[in-house]
């Protein structure tokens, strides 16, 4: 079977070595020749995921095709998908979620629990909306790891907001951040992943790192499960998604954001779970049967970004020491150059006690750095 990935980042670098354990010929399509996931397929193509022409010269002699980010060229894919090429998720799901402006609106449609909402056109139209305030401004198209977000507390904020269609959540009181993965299947078969846990820095407000399973009341897990299945069967897709969710100070459980594909928050699930994201798209893709999401431990996965301050050829410092630690697994995404806050690999962790997790992940933070 041939099988196209749109997209050749740490994503789709996964997601290639998970095909290795399957009979599959794979394509990726990424502008960068360099990429992660360029020397692990049996063919790279060098090209815009965003040009129509580009990704349906690309698809054309492919059994079936996927995405690793949602910034492709929907247009080109439902050509594709009418002329019989299976794209997981389908197009329909891809153009709901690209767009925060059509992602939150299909929210609304479907009574699944949001943040109230807005949407604004322009920057000025902020100043008719200062009452809404704190908010987040969150641009329409083109904003990931952060990007395109700016919180907007008061007055004095608003020309940090965004002069592009945009929209513009109430600010909730977070308890916790969340993330549920969800397989469905060509049949329409699910599962779930258990949630995993978003920890963040108190004082900085970055990610600290991340917990699975998320240690959660039980009616709050049935909430995010039956949310996030929700989302999901309203799609109407098969394929992997990723919901994010707010869990309030009330206990109420919220929906964040949706991603179409393979996802940050499911890196564990390499090590940790019997059947990895990655695994599982693949079972999908080839119509196998769905994988076992049970966790074999609780895990926890520390991000390594590009130090503060170094620029240049990537050198990891203090990476043996890492690993020698046992139960502790090192994932490098194969990027030559470092820059501050850029994403160059993460560890996993996993253990029976979850304090051991907390422990083993902030002493690993703080000892492997990415530097130049």
């Amino acid at each position: 079977m041939k099988v196209g990935i749109l997209g050749g980042g740490q994503l789709g670098r996964m997601l290639l070595q998970a095909s290795a354990n399957y009979v599959v010929e794979t394509s990726v399509l990424d502008k960068e020749s360099d990429c992660p996931a360029a020397h692990l397929c049996h063919h790279f193509v060098q090209g815009d995921i965003t040009d129509f022409d580009t990704v349906y010269r690309f698809g054309k002699g492919l059994d079936a095709i996927t995405i690793e980010i949602e910034s492709v060229n929907v247009d080109a894919l439902e050509k594709l998908e009418a002329e019989g090429v299976p794209v997981y998720p389908r197009p329909s799901a891809i153009r709901t979620i690209k767009n925060k402006i059509t992602q939150k609106a299909f929210y609304r449609q479907h009574d699944i629990p949001t943040s109230e909402f807005i949407i604004t056109e322009a920057r000025k139209e902020l100043q008719e909306h200062l009452s809404f305030l704190p908010a987040v401004h969150k641009t329409g198209e083109g904003g990931y790891d952060g990007k395109g977000v700016q919180v907007l507390k008061e007055l004095k904020d608003i020309d940090l907001g965004f002069d592009v269609p945009a929209v513009l959540e109430k600010m909730v009181p977070i308890h916790k951040e969340i993330a549920v993965i969800v397989a469905m299947s060509n049949q329409g078969e699910v599962t779930l992943y258990p949630p995993a846990e978003m920890i963040f820095d108190p004082v900085l407000n970055l990610l600290d790192y991340q917990l699975s399973p998320a240690i959660l009341p039980e009616q709050v897990l049935w909430k995010a499960e039956a949310i996030a299945l929700k989302v999901v069967k309203h799609l109407n897709s098969p394929g992997l998604f990723a919901i994010e969710l707010f869990v309030d100070k009330n206990q109420e459980v919220l929906v964040n954001e949706t991603a179409p594909r393979v996802h940050n928050s499911g890196h564990h699930t390499i090590e940790a779970n019997y059947s990895s994201q990655y695994d599982m798209l693949w079972r999908i893709i080839l119509n196998y049967p769905l994988g076992n999401t049970d966790p074999i431990l609780p895990s926890a996965i520390v991000n390594l970004l590009g130090a503060e301050g170094y620029t240049g050829k990537a050198k990891y410092e203090n990476l043996e020491d890492v690993l020698k630690t046992d139960n502790v697994f090192v994932h490098l995404y194969g990027k030559t150059e470092t820059k501050p806050g850029r994403k160059m690999g993460h560890v996993t962790i996993i253990s029976k006690d979850y304090q051991d997790l907390a422990y083993q992940a902030n002493k690993i933070k703080h000892l492997l750095k990415v530097i130049a």
